[in-house]
């Protein structure tokens, strides 16, 4: 067994607290009204949104979780997907804080934790799953209290081709950062996305404080 050098913090629920269930369902009602009061049809933008991201989670790895999420969108929005993209895009940089500071809060010692494995010589990497753009990502490391230059890799949907539950999702991390699953350990708080890397051989770390057991 190789020494450990690295280590994948998942982020939602693990570096910061959050209410998943609350969450989902404000984020729904926060990005429809916004696109509702631009004159789409609120139902067929649920309907491409919900499309989209199950179609996302189920990325078979040909195309980026981007072009996948954009790509389901369009079919299904009647293709809006130009149109809506620039939308939503402002929707991430202005509205989608409000969002995420009902459903989030931060954990005073998440800086903490990694300034000390940095300190110790270790990488750490942002294994959140790719479902969202970097803004929203680092609109959620910035709610936490914490910088996106505190990691030295972050997945997003613009830079990965599979999400957890899917092992392919840590094969395809781990080929990126040039590393072996023994080199590494999961963090997280989800049995069943982030005990996934076990699959590959990777030792995972469940907190339990926002644990999601389903």
């Amino acid at each position: 067994m190789k020494k450990i050098t690295t280590v994948l913090f998942d982020l939602d629920g693990t570096l910061i607290r959050m209410d998943q269930d609350e969450f989902i369902r404000l984020y729904f009602v926060s990005i429809l009204g916004k696109l509702g009061s631009l004159g789409y049809d609120t139902s067929v933008m649920r309907t491409a949104l919900e499309g989209a991201v199950v179609a996302t989670l189920r990325n078979d790895g040909s195309i980026s979780n981007e072009e996948r999420f954009w790509e389901t969108f369009d079919s299904l929005s009647g293709g809006l997907a130009q149109r809506v993209g620039g939308e939503i895009d402002s929707y991430y940089n202005e509205e989608f804080n409000s969002v995420i500071e009902a459903t989030c809060s931060s954990y005073p010692r998440a800086g903490e934790v990694l300034d000390r494995v940095k300190a110790k010589g270790l990488h750490p990497i942002l294994a959140t799953n790719p479902l969202f753009p970097m803004v929203a990502t680092h609109a959620r490391i910035r709610l936490g209290k914490m910088s996106a230059d505190d990691f030295e890799y972050i997945t997003a949907y613009e830079n990965s081709s599979y999400c957890k539950p899917n092992p392919l999702y840590f094969t395809e991390l781990l080929t990126k950062l040039g590393i072996s699953p023994d080199e590494c350990v999961m963090i997280g708080n989800d049995t069943r996305d982030d005990f996934s890397a076990h699959a590959l051989g990777i030792p995972v770390f469940v907190l339990t404080e926002c644990l999601i057991n389903t």
